[in-house]
């Protein structure tokens, strides 16, 4: 188990603004790598309503459960290894594996015999360090929805912004308010559920 605070900055991109930051930065093909959210919740949606989000991902042939909570900077995320034989139990019964995470639902007031399997986000990745942070772009699918994004991983808030604000300026990609991938794909779940 770990914990750590995320500071990142997100857009999501038109599938040309994703094509001329490929070009720009010189990305081929294959510098992307797959990756798998798999999300799961209450069916009332109670980690949503905390503003937290849970899931597995499958990173490589490496499986791990991350809980991401509001924290006063950036958002808390507790980490949790699992097996691939224990994400794919999760996966079809629901059930969560005991540890660390399970602990801190009990805290949030959620009962893990509530959570259920929601579905999985894939991504297209290719992460490039830029100036103290990384650079991540990313092509994702979900649900029936397809969305490009960029993203920007730093330790530094205030400097992180400014760099990414100049970013987006120079490639001419206008500022968009954008929720994050667990937030999208809660949001297409639940419309779809209504």
């Amino acid at each position: 188990m770990s914990q750590e605070i995320e500071i990142e900055f997100k857009n999501l991109l038109t599938r040309n603004e994703f094509k001329n930051i490929k070009e720009v930065f010189q990305l081929k093909d294959e510098q992307f790598f797959l990756q798998e959210n798999h999300y799961f919740d209450t069916s009332q949606f109670s980690l949503k309503d905390l503003g937290s989000a849970l899931r597995i991902r499958k990173k490589q042939n490496q499986f791990v459960m991350t809980l991401k909570e509001p924290a006063q900077v950036g958002i808390l995320e507790t980490h949790q290894i699992v097996t691939k034989k224990a994400a794919q139990q999760m996966m079809e019964t629901g059930i969560l594996e005991d540890g660390q995470i399970t602990e801190r639902l009990t805290s949030l007031g959620i009962n893990k015999a509530d959570m259920t399997y929601f579905g999985t986000l894939s991504t297209l990745r290719a992460e490039i360090n830029y100036k103290n942070g990384l650079l991540v772009i990313d092509h994702s699918r979900y649900l029936n929805i397809e969305d490009f994004e960029l993203e920007y991983e730093v330790t530094d808030e205030q400097e992180g912004k400014k760099i990414f604000n100049t970013l987006l300026e120079e490639l001419n990609i206008p500022i968009r308010e954008t929720k994050n991938k667990i937030r999208r794909f809660y949001e297409q779940k639940y419309s779809e559920m209504r």
